[in-house]
């Protein structure tokens, strides 16, 4: 398991089909890179489809938030990385941040709410005691600084 099992990076070059009208990065784009990396590290850790297969369940995006700060551009390299904020009940939270590379300038963040759910059912469920125990130290740290900042 890696230093920080909560964090997980990659990068890879914007590609033609990801750039739009104005010459850069379309604004979906950026929901379908928070969507990649995180399924990259559920997977890089053990937890990824086959794992939560075994559980009867999976994963569903409930909510999405992004903060646009900079444009990225065909053939930018691009630096994501995750991390898990809480696990919680049936719900999971991550934040991605997208920096150009080798510059280090922040392209966009993306707040993304999980839902667990029932394979059988699609109806939510709580999450894997596993995942609610790697994760615990994140959640109440998320939890207090939401009781500091009032969100």
């Amino acid at each position: 398991m890696p230093d920080d099992p909560l964090t997980f990076t990659a990068r890879w070059p914007v590609r033609q089909y990801e750039v739009d009208r104005q010459g850069h990065v379309n604004n979906a784009v950026y929901l379908n890179y928070a969507e990649e990396l995180s399924s990259r590290h559920s997977e890089a850790l053990g937890f990824g489809q086959e794992w939560a297969a075994s559980k009867g369940g999976a994963w569903v995006i409930r909510r999405n938030e992004i903060t646009y700060h900079h444009p990225a551009r065909f053939g930018d390299q691009l630096e994501l990385t995750v991390r898990v904020e809480l696990v919680k009940g049936a719900r999971g939270q991550r934040r991605t941040t997208v920096v150009l590379v080798p510059e280090g300038r922040l392209v966009a963040e993306i707040f993304t709410e999980w839902v667990w759910v029932t394979v059988d059912g699609g109806r939510p469920a709580p999450v894997p005691r596993e995942l609610v125990e790697l994760a615990a130290e994140a959640t109440a740290a998320t939890l207090r600084q939401r009781t500091v900042t009032g969100s």
